[in-house]
């Protein structure tokens, strides 16, 4: 399966819905508020209790959305702190 059938038709962006930003298809939850929750150590389980509406499959087209975000050809450059 290629990297974009894994949200097709689970992830939408319209301009008259959360500013366009990407979210879950029919729902405002957005790609970003499901990745916050994630990195702050929310399991897809308590994100799926807290949003009913929302499903597995869902939070991981998220996942899958912004893993392809990020996969043009560039390179990132971290910087440790000192």
């Amino acid at each position: 399966m290629d990297r974009v059938h894994r949200y097709r038709g689970l992830i939408t962006s319209d301009p008259t819905v959360m500013m366009g930003k990407p979210v879950i298809a029919g729902t405002r939850i957005t790609v970003e508020l499901i990745l916050e929750l994630l990195s702050s150590g929310t399991t897809p389980d308590e994100i799926v209790r807290e949003y009913p509406h929302l499903t597995r499959e869902g939070i991981y087209a998220a996942l899958a959305f912004a893993a392809d975000a990020l996969q043009p050809d560039r390179a990132y450059t971290l910087i440790e702190a000192s």
